[in-house]
């Protein structure tokens, strides 16, 4: 029997569910559900499927994913994308980087899935026809005429358990996604597949040769990287970067599933979502006797059909209807709920305005730990900085600033010019404009300070790193 491989597909803009995920922290690592991201659910849920797991993941969040992992307690590889190419180049990575005989099962990072045991039944139903050579997907019993999802019509039962597919379905408009759920031998098409590694790649041999061509190429050259401490490794894959972005974009669907003759559909019967707009957010919230849905300090007063988000004020929705208000610290979203569908319409606006609240949050993930940017004006910028336990920023210097650092929680392990010393906290130290140093957390809590940062420009792009233990090099 072939090894079982799950593939996270951690991918995504994090546009549609604006503000909260945003193109520098998409929905899969936001934490939505229980205080857990949708990707460490997924994590959870497909680590009793496989020893190890795979993630594909873009380069800029290879330490979000790799964190992820730490926080869910699997072990697994990391291939890298330098730039996003779409499902069909993101399999033919993994199943490059897998053995032949590998059964690999590709999983988007952002769905829901609460019924773990029946999602694991279910992937398991699949083996006897993905072992028979066939690429497996797996559709969604649906439960109300959706035009957010691709639909596939199932065919006749195969001799493994599985079903053929007689017809993939675009997204329908609302009249023909009716007729769909009607006529009852529609699934929604969840983005799951089950393939063994060498099936897939003759399937992507025979209807794109081109992208299988491009990523062959890039993984020849594939360069891998160990990095954190043995409490916290991570194992990164690089293909190679002119190779892969050479890569056209094309989703799996109409790469391969559309023209292989060897697809089988197994159906899944549990609760599932991909989270998809606000009011799929909405959906996961109970509701008052008003139908109103609130997370955090939100108050809904002769309101009806309301979602509020507000985690870190009060927001009070006062004789509305039907509205989605999602509150974040620097951007605020008012929406009708029949509009939810369009939030990715209004971020391609705000990026064309130059609005920096498009791409990245006020708060910043970083390898280390967080900052968030607390206020800003001429020439200076006020942060909050948390500093995981046994971590370190890099011995680093800045041309054009100075730093007054403040611990409020902790202990700091501070290296500046020849001297290294500890501040406590209420404790305060000073970095110069060019002087070398570095922050380090010896203790076993997050250390937590305030850094005031002073001069002529206080950009990001202001720091020359001379020593860095997450692969970092340059400013």
């Amino acid at each position: 029997m072939s090894t079982l491989v799950p593939v996270i597909l951690c991918g995504g803009s994090g546009t549609r569910l604006w503000p909260l995920s945003r193109k520098s922290f998409p929905k899969q690592f936001v934490p939505l559900i229980g205080n857990k991201s949708l990707l460490q659910l997924t994590l959870e849920r497909v680590a009793p499927l496989g020893p190890q797991v795979m993630a594909v993941a873009a380069e800029d969040h290879r330490f979000l994913v790799a964190d992820t992992f730490r926080q869910a307690r699997v072990e697994g590889r990391l291939l890298l994308e330098p730039t996003g190419r779409n499902t069909a180049a993101a399999m033919a990575l993994a199943a490059l980087a897998a053995k032949p005989d590998d059964l690999l099962l590709f999983c988007p990072a952002d769905h829901h899935i609460p019924d773990a045991a029946t999602f694991q039944a279910t992937m398991r139903q699949g083996v006897v026809a993905a072992e028979a050579g066939a690429v497996v997907t797996f559709g969604v019993v649906p439960s109300f005429p959706s035009t957010a999802y691709g639909y596939i019509r199932q065919g006749t039962p195969r001799s493994d358990g599985s079903l053929k597919v007689a017809q993939f379905i675009e997204k329908p408009d609302a009249a023909r996604a009716q007729q769909l759920l009607l006529q009852g031998d529609t699934l929604w098409n969840a983005g799951i597949f089950l393939a063994v590694a060498g099936v897939l790649l003759d399937a992507l041999e025979k209807h794109a040769p081109d992208i299988l061509a491009s990523c062959r190429a890039a993984m020849a050259a594939v360069q891998e990287e160990t990095v954190g401490s043995a409490a916290a490794r991570a194992v990164f894959l690089r293909p190679q970067r002119a190779a892969f972005e050479a890569c056209r974009s094309q989703s799996i669907d109409y790469a391969v599933m559309e023209k292989h003759p060897e697809v089988a559909v197994v159906p899944f019967r549990g609760q599932w979502s991909d989270v998809g707009s606000w009011n799929a957010v909405a959906d996961l919230t109970p509701a008052d006797a008003q139908q109103n849905r609130v997370i955090g300090q939100g108050f809904a007063h002769d309101a009806r059909n309301t979602f509020i988000h507000a985690p870190h004020r009060p927001v009070v929705a006062l004789g509305t209807r039907d509205l989605l208000i999602v509150d974040t610290p620097d951007a605020v979203l008012v929406a009708d709920r029949s509009c939810a569908e369009q939030v990715k319409d209004v971020v391609a606006l705000l990026e064309k305005a130059e609005a920096a609240q498009a791409v990245l949050h006020r708060k910043v993930v970083r390898p280390w730990g967080w900052y968030d940017s607390v206020d800003a004006g001429e020439r200076f910028q006020v942060k909050r900085i948390g500093v995981k336990p046994g971590a370190s920023l890099s011995l680093q210097k800045h041309h054009h600033r100075a730093e007054h650092w403040v611990v409020v929680k902790g202990t700091a392990q501070v290296t500046r010019g020849s001297e290294t010393f500890l501040l406590s906290e209420n404790q305060s130290t000073y970095i110069p404009i060019g002087e070398v140093h570095r922050l380090h957390n010896p203790g076993k809590m997050e250390l937590e300070m305030i850094e005031v940062q002073s001069g002529a420009y206080l950009g990001e792009d202001d720091i020359v790193r001379l020593e860095d233990s997450y692969g970092r090099g340059g400013a």
